[in-house]
């Protein structure tokens, strides 16, 4: 909501409001760039009080020593020239927006040009909230919506997605009664309109379609796996709900006695077990946001680059908070250091180290879990396992008879199963199996 922000305070004051969209002033004729520039300033002087807004600042502004073309340097130099010669008596304030603010030349972020530089976050639950009233004010709601639930659901989303949200939910209800209205007729019947009114499931359909705009690279699928779906394993699941739900739904809990919630946690056991299973739950049954990450699709051909990827990885988790990181498959990117030959100039340790730290320097404000699923633990830095990164070893073992029963259940609680089938005989005689080969014998 930047530039929203940006016209509610023209409005608002009543100023003659000059809007420059960044790259528009660009041209190729010499010198035509910058008249351009100084245009808007001289009309925005003739018609003050005024407002200039540039939108996009960092297309027109970039860093002059970054920056390859001689016309940018110009530019940024006839801007910075422009900001300080304004008279101090031609009330004309200029606003800028843009979602790079490091990418922009130092010299117009010191007091004097650029002076205030206002951060727009991610809204907050009630911030979210009064987004979602304004954005249905005008739409017929059934009575079961609740809005407060919606608004404890969405995290990590922006104005903007709430907005799509909305948008969706409606077209959704209009589908449902699209057999009702007759589309030759010029006009609706007015039943067919009061009809129309979005309900609960028209919004729960439409959070399962829209993703925080944060997430939109990574795509992330919140998995549709509950606890029920898990056969067994009931200890492990009361632990986890202990380390990832409650941080998530009652933070206030642990500012209170000043703990800060564990950050990880690693699975290991053979394969089969149910490890990466466990972790798409988690994701769904805490309503966080879920990223999961292939190991090796980390790592490219290119010096930095896996580096580089870590970090995105990690800055998207935190946009998105609270969340869910998911490394599959850790020993292939979290080898033990020193060890191996000559992986590409250590590309791997390096990678390693990116994660060590990126694990470390997360402020305890923002609550991002961090789940590995290794079947080798052996292998691993050592450095990775200690309390304040995945702190938290779960041994994931082989199902013992109980849990093999369990399993059996969950996987045919959707088949029509004959009254002569015994699962008891079935989990006896199955000593060894691990849960994937259960899943497999039910699906033979």
């Amino acid at each position: 909501g930047k530039t929203l922000m940006a016209r509610a305070v023209a409005n608002e004051t009543g100023a003659f409001f000059f809007l420059i969209n960044g790259p528009e002033i660009m041209s190729k004729m010499a010198g035509e760039s910058e008249s351009n520039l100084r245009k808007a300033f001289e009309e925005a002087e003739k018609n003050s009080p005024a407002i200039i807004f540039i939108d996009e600042i960092d297309s027109i502004a970039p860093k002059r020593e970054k920056t390859n073309g001689e016309v940018e340097r110009r530019v940024v130099s006839q801007l910075l020239t422009l900001m300080d010669g304004m008279k101090a008596r031609s009330n004309v304030v200029v606003m800028a927006a843009t979602n790079r603010p490091n990418s922009i030349d130092p010299a117009l972020r010191r007091f004097g040009r650029f002076d205030r530089e206002v951060d727009i976050g991610i809204p907050d639950p009630t911030g979210r909230l009064e987004i979602l009233r304004i954005h249905t004010k005008n739409m017929k709601l059934a009575d079961d919506v609740d809005l407060e639930r919606i608004a404890a659901d969405t995290h990590g989303y922006v104005g903007s997605d709430i907005a799509s949200l909305c948008s969706e939910a409606a077209m959704q209800q209009i589908r449902e009664k699209m057999d009702l209205i007759d589309l030759d007729a010029d006009t609706i019947d007015a039943e067919v309109l009061d009809a129309l009114g979005v309900t609960m499931d028209n919004f729960r359909f439409a959070l399962g379609v829209s993703n925080p705009s944060a997430l939109r690279e990574t795509v992330v699928e919140v998995p549709t796996v509950k606890w029920s779906d898990i056969g067994g394993l009931e200890k492990v699941k009361q632990e986890l709900q202990e380390t990832v739900q409650y941080p998530v739904e009652h933070p206030e809990k642990f500012l209170k006695y000043g703990m800060s919630p564990s950050k990880g946690v690693l699975f290991y056991g053979p394969p089969g077990t149910g490890k990466t299973l466990l972790a798409k739950a988690i994701a769904n049954e805490c309503q966080a946001n879920f990223i999961s990450i292939k190991g090796p699709e980390l790592l490219t051909m290119w010096f930095g680059e896996s580096e580089a990827n870590v970090r995105d990885v990690f800055d998207k988790a935190r946009a998105a908070a609270p969340c869910v990181m998911f490394f599959d498959e850790l020993d292939s990117i979290a080898k033990a250091r020193g060890g191996s030959g000559g992986d590409a100039g250590g590309a791997g340790d390096r990678v390693l180290n990116q994660i060590l730290t990126e694990m470390d320097g997360m402020n305890a404000k923002k609550n991002v879990f961090i789940i590995g699923a290794t079947n080798r633990p052996d292998q691993i830095d050592s450095a990775l396992l200690r309390p304040g990164r995945l702190d938290q070893l779960i041994y994931i073992p082989l199902p013992d008879e109980p849990s093999r029963v369990a399993i059996l259940k969950a996987a045919l609680r959707k088949s029509p199963v004959s009254p002569r089938v015994d699962l008891n005989f079935l989990a006896k005689s199955t000593h060894g199996f691990s849960g994937a080969d259960l899943t497999e014998i039910c699906q033979r």
